[in-house]
């Protein structure tokens, strides 16, 4: 431990520690503008200088270590003089004229850097160029006349998410900020999550949806989760007069630390979709024929089904089927069981998932007696990644990120996958074995592990059975191709298997495969599943293949998730179909009751991700009256058929052997 003495205050550091978060430790506040505590120091805009004893010159307390006995002096006359320099050379270099801002007025951290130095001018008369504003990105808009040039959205474009999109061209006062060698960011390699907006300090990068709709004093935090896919990532929902603003990482979060994707912080704003605001019911015409949904009362909504459901349960397991989305709080999926499988016996409860993601996975660890998936952190430590059927970008970016990120540090990237992924142009190989033949390539890999020598564990399997010519006739990939590989990832001190639907989808001897070749290689697995409610609707067994045979009655709790078409079209025919949906969708035209209920923002509920984590989502509006909660809807309609439920979901999962997916 190093001792230093901030202001006259002594206190105790580890080595390592910067001046700047000594003194934040010590309670001094030290003003920045290029640094943040999620990125390296960086030491560009100079705004934090202090004095040192025994330093000639005044030091950038962001980038400068301690060292024992050090004597640091933060607000003397010297500082601040330098301080407003400082900002007064920033100011005169760019179009700051502050009213004019949408982050004026609390928001912006230059402005609030100036006030807090007494500014309230600039000595030096403004001496800038006008420069054009790109505008082409559908979620927000660059303007280079408010950049500072303090590389926070550069640097976090690179160090955080890995997509090294932004960067500066020009030197100087001309440098500018720019995606890729110039390109328009609306066409730039830009995947849209957002993190360099979250970081600016000025009004450089504006959010379209949310500027000027409410500054940080005007709006309410409300720490929460996306339900956007299984990963559950720390998110705050900012609003104001129950709006929803914007939507912002929140750096805390355990998981994602701070990172989200599009699909976490754009597109809720973005949504776009007719709200079901009052419940429908489908009234017959005087001819007799299918007449039109008509609103109705929520009793005549209950009515309706009671009157078609009720008289089913006599007729068991084909009178009704039903679906709930694995967006659905725990909650609700729990009492969504209880009602359709074990109160009304049905034989076809599922989810709109159908265990796409999941049923393949519990299988093999039920047979196999004991849990092998692995959490997230995991892939913070990994120095080869190997997708096997994964697509990442596309179902689980935020994952991504944490691959991306460290490719620039060493890690190895290996795809394996008939059909390709998204991250195949970033992987140091691919191999793309023929159809069908997911698990011969696996196996075939395997026995390349213990020819090699390099296993670590014991082999489950015949080797002699996967010999490389074998296996090369039968995926289609050169031996040589399979051995490189192999010599790749049995290289890696921590290796990880990140697998999807794309290679259980046709059953679990790809899966058996692809956990012979990670207990040789010393591997951990992970398969990141789908949506935000997978493992829980997997838990309470709502994941069979869902078919219609001969049922007279369908009930599909869809909340907010959209519905494919080949699912609506499966549900052609059916003589009574009810709805549970938040939207006007293509199925809801269909139903012959609909019942409004509110969104993920909406509603409160917990959710299961990947890893078992149990995590708690929160309301941050209120929906308007007449729109209830997926769950007490359920909770209603269970009372109306007589059910009797238990609400404590935790024991309902708990009759559910989870040892496969833990």
């Amino acid at each position: 431990m190093f001792n230093v003495t901030i202001d006259g205050n002594t206190i105790q550091v580890t080595e390592g520690t910067t001046i700047l978060q000594a003194a934040r430790t010590a309670g001094v506040k030290i003003p920045t503008l290029c640094d943040h505590p999620e990125l390296t120091p960086y030491g560009g805009c100079r705004l934090c200088v202090v004095e040192v004893e025994g330093s000639r010159t005044l030091q950038p307390s962001c980038t400068l270590p301690v060292s024992n006995n050090m004597i640091v002096r933060t607000n003397t006359d010297k500082v601040r003089e330098a301080r407003k320099f400082v900002l007064t050379l920033i100011f005169s270099e760019r179009n700051h004229f502050c009213p004019y801002c949408q982050v004026s007025g609390g928001d912006c951290e230059l402005q609030n850097a100036a006030y807090a130095e007494g500014m309230t001018h600039w000595p030096l008369s403004p001496n800038y160029q006008p420069y054009a504003m790109d505008a082409s990105h559908p979620f927000f808009i660059l303007d280079n006349n408010r950049c500072i040039l303090c590389r926070r959205c550069v640097r976090a474009c690179g160090e955080l998410v890995g997509n090294y999109t932004l960067g500066f061209e020009e030197r100087g006062a001309n440098s500018l900020l720019v995606a890729d060698l110039g390109t328009p960011l609306g066409q730039s390699t830009c995947v849209s999550c957002g993190t360099c907006l979250q970081v600016c300090p000025t009004g450089a990068l504006i959010d379209r949806q949310s500027a000027y709709r409410g500054r940080e004093t005007q709006v309410e935090y409300h720490p929460t989760i996306c339900t956007g896919c299984s990963l559950g990532c720390g998110l705050k929902l900012l609003t104001r007069d129950n709006h929803l603003v914007r939507i912002e990482g929140d750096w805390e979060a355990p998981l994602n630390e701070g990172l989200l994707c599009e699909i976490g912080r754009f597109l809720p704003i973005e949504e776009q979709h007719q709200r079901i605001n009052t419940p429908l019911v489908r009234k017959p015409s005087s001819e007799g024929k299918k007449g039109a949904l008509k609103a109705a009362t929520w009793e005549e909504a209950f009515d309706a089904i009671t009157a078609h459901i009720k008289p089913l349960a006599d007729k068991g397991s084909k009178g009704i089927a039903a679906v709930a989305s694995t967006r659905l709080p725990v909650e609700a999926l729990s009492i969504f069981k209880q009602v359709f499988a074990d109160h009304l016996h049905s034989d076809m409860v599922t989810s709109l998932e159908e265990g796409a993601f999941t049923a393949t996975s519990r299988a093999v660890a039920e047979e196999v007696g004991q849990p092998f998936e692995a959490t997230l952190d995991v892939l913070k430590k990994a120095d080869c990644v190997i997708t096997a059927g994964a697509d990442l970008i596309n179902n689980h970016e935020v994952a991504s990120f944490f691959i991306k990120r460290t490719l620039q540090s060493g890690l190895k990237l290996v795809s394996i996958a008939p059909q390709g992924n998204t991250l195949d142009d970033q992987a140091d190989m691919t191999l793309k074995a023929s159809k069908g033949n997911d698990a011969v390539l696996l196996y075939g890999m395997a026995a390349a592990v213990l020819e090699l020598g390099t296993a670590k564990g014991h082999a489950g399997f015949t080797p002699a059975e996967y010999d490389p010519d074998t296996v090369s006739k039968k995926t289609g990939i050169p031996a040589k191709t399979i051995l490189d590989a192999v010599t790749l990832i049995a290289a890696a001190k921590n290796p990880v298997f990140i697998y999807g639907e794309g290679l259980t989808s046709a059953g679990s001897a790809a899966l058996k495969a692809l956990l012979e070749l990670a207990n040789l290689l010393g591997a951990t697995v992970i398969n990141l599943k789908g949506s935000a409610n997978s493992l829980a609707a997997s838990l309470l067994g709502l994941e069979k293949p869902f078919n219609l045979n001969g049922h007279q009655a369908a009930y599909v709790a869809v909340g907010d998730d959209a519905p494919s078409q080949g699912f609506i079209q499966r549900l052609q025919g059916i003589p009574f179909l009810v709805v549970q949906s938040a939207y006007v969708t293509p199925l809801t035209a269909e139903a012959d009751v609909v019942l409004p209920v509110a969104i993920w923002t909406e509603q409160d509920g917990h959710f299961i991700n990947f890893e078992g984590r149990t995590q708690e989502s929160k309301a941050a509006i209120t929906p308007i009256s007449g729109v209830l909660t997926n769950e007490a809807v359920l909770a209603e309609l269970a009372t109306r058929l007589g059910a009797k439920v238990d609400a404590d979901w935790h024991g309902q999962l708990a009759k559910v052997s989870p040892v496969a997916l833990k």
